[in-house]
């Protein structure tokens, strides 16, 4: 099982570090995500997305930013897969199967890894990409009406941390491949996410910071660890327009009220000895595992926490010129008054909603798990064999994953904390 993603930066870095100031980035509204009630989102791609990281991630944020939206979410990514198919069939058996058999209402498609042939451009390679890739979007739009498609110019092949291996590298060649992604999804009206420009960028301040850790964001050069992979998610979600803001509230110590809230119900305030409020909150923090090395220096290399990740908490007129915040008992960590003015980012810290969201994480892996073995241990291992329960074995794994997914969704749902602001 893959390990645990949760925010614990307090072990790495001092409560001074940056990323407890409240970063002004702009707030898209909630209304405005591209997911609705109902939807089912299927992840089609190469080995990249069969790494089921970039996707757990989206999954896992839209489960927390949207605990009352009801989405499903497929994983359809296979290794070595092009335009025309792979290993697990021919792209017509492909789409039919992995794809318009779960009738999703949105599709992604994340390919050119393997189609580019790893080699420098060829017009011919290129020809084959092109006309394959239109293949895909022209059969999904016939058999499934009114689908929205978002087309991922793919992600890259690392030249950054190392030197190409030919002249301009083969990122070159991929950034090329997805310029024509972006002008299809343009021409026909399609979502259009860069997975290329900003892992790139990060990569590019990565190896400026730490050249060592920067090689293990993308270890192989191809398939991206966590870190990377973070960044992927963060280039889909914005294309979908997702939120920056979990929740948000600010508090006028001098004047004792609750001066402002976004996204989270405030009650029982209390102005005494201590300052204390019991806050239930719309949505859940992202959580990532800052204490995975390469995913700390990708997050940090990266603007993931300002365009997605703030939970900001201000406090305003305090009288005194340290206070120390515990949520639920739990102690979150000790400010100066001039950092709780200035706002601090609950989002980044170990408080009780960080480990409710790493339970949410977990419960994704976890049903995304059992439909990898229905689908590539039974359904696909076994398509030539005619065996007579296989139905059988397929409907009773869908029914399981089914049930972990409304533990999932049950475990996003909102719950009253109780704050207490205690001056040091």
């Amino acid at each position: 099982m893959r390990k645990l993603r949760q925010i614990f930066p307090c072990s790495l870095f001092p409560v001074t570090c940056s990323l407890f100031l409240v970063l002004a980035a702009p707030v898209l509204a909630q209304d405005n995500f591209a997911l609705k009630n109902g939807d089912r989102v299927v992840f089609y791609g190469d080995s990249i997305t069969d790494q089921r990281l970039y996707t757990t991630f989206v999954e896992t944020y839209v489960v927390t930013r949207f605990p009352h939206l009801h989405v499903w979410f497929v994983h359809s990514g296979v290794g070595g897969d092009r335009v025309t198919g792979g290993w697990a069939g021919p792209i017509d058996l492909r789409l039919k199967r992995d794809v318009v058999a779960y009738k999703p209402t949105v599709v992604t498609i994340m390919l050119g890894m393997n189609d580019g042939s790893y080699r420098a451009w060829d017009d011919a390679i290129f020809k084959t990409y092109s006309t394959g890739y239109e293949h895909i979007i022209d059969s999904l739009k016939q058999a499934l009406p009114g689908l929205r498609i978002t087309v991922i110019q793919p992600s890259p092949f690392d030249d950054v941390t190392r030197a190409p291996t030919f002249e301009g590298g083969y990122n070159a060649v991929l950034v090329r491949y997805g310029q024509f992604v972006k002008e299809l999804g343009e021409r026909d009206h399609l979502t259009v996410a860069d997975l290329n420009s900003p892992v790139v960028a990060m990569l590019e301040k990565a190896k400026a910071t730490d050249p060592e850790t920067a090689q293990k964001i993308i270890p192989d050069r191809v398939h991206p660890g966590p870190g990377g992979h973070l960044i992927m998610a963060e280039g889909v979600l914005e294309a979908w327009k997702a939120p920056a803001t979990v929740a948000s509230v600010e508090i006028d110590a001098a004047a004792k009220r609750v001066a402002h809230t976004d996204n989270t119900k405030v009650t029982d305030f209390a102005d005494g000895s201590n300052i204390t409020w019991t806050e239930t909150d719309d949505a859940l923090p992202m959580p990532i595992d800052m204490s995975d090395k390469a995913m700390a220096l990708a997050v940090h290399s990266s603007d993931f926490v300002e365009a997605l990740d703030q939970e900001p908490l201000k406090v305003t007129g305090l009288a005194g010129p340290r206070y120390s915040l515990t949520i639920d008992g739990e102690k979150v960590g000790d400010f100066t008054s001039q950092q709780l003015e200035e706002g601090v980012n609950l989002a980044v810290l170990p408080t009780p909603m960080a480990t409710q969201a790493a339970k949410v994480h977990e419960l994704t892996l976890k049903h995304n798990d059992v439909h990898f073995a229905r689908w590539r241990d039974v359904q696909v291992a076994l398509q030539d064999y005619k065996l007579s329960r296989e139905a059988a074995a397929v409907s009773a794994l869908d029914k399981l994953e089914e049930e972990v997914v409304e533990q999932q969704r049950a475990e996003a749902q909102p719950k009253p904390r109780h704050y207490v602001l205690a001056p040091e």
